[in-house]
């Protein structure tokens, strides 16, 4: 269906396994041609996939994957028309994700003292860094003299090994941003901890990933899934709200809007691909705009009698 050569491995490998785990499991057995392929035999492989408990979400990433297999063959001239243009396309109810406050978010910080995952989190909860772009944060990302930090590379997974890539989610992940006081100094600390670690535990000490700022005490790099997992072992720890690493990234976004920093600002910040994407993620917690319509619909009709 695809080539892993025109892919990112991480698209590769996700592609991959919608194919094998769902894809082909259902339409090997009908015996199907691709050319009798139509809206109809499209729709009841995506209730199939609803009766067995995909969300919309998931139902739509199947769509769009074979949209463009379709589209491949169409261009290919193996079928006239892409018969996902047909299908009614799945529709996904909006994820609002959890996020903390200003005081949550300092308890959490007030917790990491010692901790593998102090660094990562601060970056999440000050930049709203993504996981894979917090583990990729490189020392030569920071200056310190001009104070600002350039997010450019991430760490991944692909399959069972580490994979560290200069090719972003997208074009506006790409972004410098003023360097936080409080950030510059944790960083110049673990810097310093650094030097000290290597320095302590010589050829013991793993130099393989001297560049990276997120690594455990003997210079490995931390693992996307031990982000998962032990930011949720910290909050269980301090019986603190239970969110997802990834709703750091919404905190981030609920603190800038209660303090009215306008949606292009974030969307700048987060480094989404446009305004759309973040106003349709965080328009529930917009205080701001929802405090503007209050105030002007209650100067137009003054006070009640």
């Amino acid at each position: 269906m695809f080539q892993a050569g025109n892919l990112a491995p991480t698209t590769y490998r996700g592609y991959r396994m919608l194919v094998d785990k769902k894809i082909i499991p259902y339409f090997a057995p009908l015996q199907v041609r691709l050319k009798d392929v139509d809206g109809d035999v499209l729709n009841k492989f995506y209730q199939y996939l609803m009766d067995n408990g995909a969300k919309g979400a998931t139902a739509q990433r199947h769509h769009s994957l074979l949209h463009l297999a379709f589209k491949n063959a169409v261009k290919r001239k193996i079928i006239p028309t892409n018969p996902c243009d047909q299908a009614d396309r799945p529709k996904a109810q909006q994820y609002i994700g959890s996020y903390y406050n200003a005081n949550e978010l300092k308890t959490l910080l007030d917790c990491l003292e010692g901790d593998p995952l102090r660094m990562p989190i601060i970056l999440g909860a000050y930049y709203g860094l993504r996981r894979s772009e917090a583990l990729g944060l490189k020392w030569d990302a920071i200056d310190f003299e001009t104070g600002v930090i350039s997010i450019r590379h991430k760490v991944v997974n692909v399959g069972t090994e580490l994979m560290g890539l200069d090719v972003m989610k997208t074009k506006s992940s790409y972004r410098t941003l003023p360097l936080i006081p409080a950030v510059a100094e944790e960083l110049k600390r673990e810097k310093a901890r650094q030097t000290e670690m290597q320095r302590v535990l010589r050829s013991s000490y793993n130099r393989q990933y001297l560049d990276y700022i997120c690594v455990d005490a003997i210079g490995n790099l931390l693992r996307p899934q031990y982000v998962t997992s032990h930011f949720g072992t910290i909050l269980d720890q301090h019986n603190l709200k239970k969110i997802r690493f990834h709703d750091l990234r919404h905190s981030c976004a609920s603190l800038l809007l209660a303090n009215e920093v306008p949606m292009k600002m974030i969307q700048d910040w987060l480094g989404h691909s446009d305004m759309g994407t973040t106003a349709n993620i965080y328009s529930h917690i917009d205080s701001s705009s929802k405090k503007e319509s209050a105030n002007a619909i209650g100067n137009a009709l003054g006070e009640l009698r």
